[in-house]
């Protein structure tokens, strides 16, 4: 049998999108912990398997991915059983991605241990100033996301069943709340994340399950 490794920090938002991705998908895998704090993404070890030097990595029988996103839509491509991650019509399938992006892309880069270490190195930013720095982002990227949700309200962040916005919302929001984010101004997304919360695939994914959990 083909090993599925999985190469993943608990709390990585991006490493968190993979393990919901996989569990909806219903595929086994092996997590290999990366200690994002000690740097072991430095490693020569695993810079020779990805040398940018990130999580996730997944290693599919020898097929190797990074990126989170990149994963996701290879996991919908490789094992296209329901559920789908992504649509088939072009209109929904472009929204979803949007919503996707919007976190992936424009949140979450800006809170990443990496962007943290440089504030304080460079910048003396203690930890609330980096949490601060934090929630800001966070909080201009949910103002323009409530909004999207607001404007087609559905169970999940873009339908009726859960699709990439949704793997990507929920590691977003566990985010939001660990660096004390006040929610109260977003009742769409919240609204969402509680739904999703209640999901075996969401729940099984969260960081305080996984092995390396502090």
């Amino acid at each position: 049998m083909v090993e599925r490794v999985l190469y993943g920090y608990f709390r990585s938002s991006a490493a968190y999108r993979v393990r919901i991705a996989l569990n909806l998908k219903g595929l086994d895998y092996r997590y290999q912990a990366v200690n994002l704090l000690k740097g072991e993404q430095r490693s020569p070890e695993y810079l020779a398997i990805n040398p940018q030097g990130l999580v996730p990595l997944l290693d599919d029988g020898g097929v190797k991915i990074a990126q989170s996103l990149a994963i996701c839509e290879y996991l919908d491509e490789a094992y296209p059983d329901a559920p789908r991650l992504l649509p088939s019509a072009p209109a929904a399938r472009a929204r979803v991605r949007a919503l996707a992006l919007a976190i992936a892309a424009d949140i979450h880069p800006l809170q990443n241990t990496r962007v943290g270490k440089y504030l304080q190195t460079e910048y003396g930013k203690d930890e609330e100033g980096k949490a601060a720095w934090i929630r800001h982002w966070i909080r201009t990227g949910f103002d323009a996301l409530e909004q999207a949700l607001a404007e087609s309200p559905s169970r999940y962040a873009a339908g009726e069943q859960p699709t990439l916005a949704d793997v990507c919302l929920l590691p977003q929001v566990f985010s939001a709340r660990r660096f004390g984010l006040d929610l109260s101004a977003y009742p769409h997304i919240v609204r969402v994340a509680d739904v999703l919360e209640q999901l075996p695939a969401f729940a099984d994914a969260h960081p305080s399950r996984q092995p390396d959990a502090i």
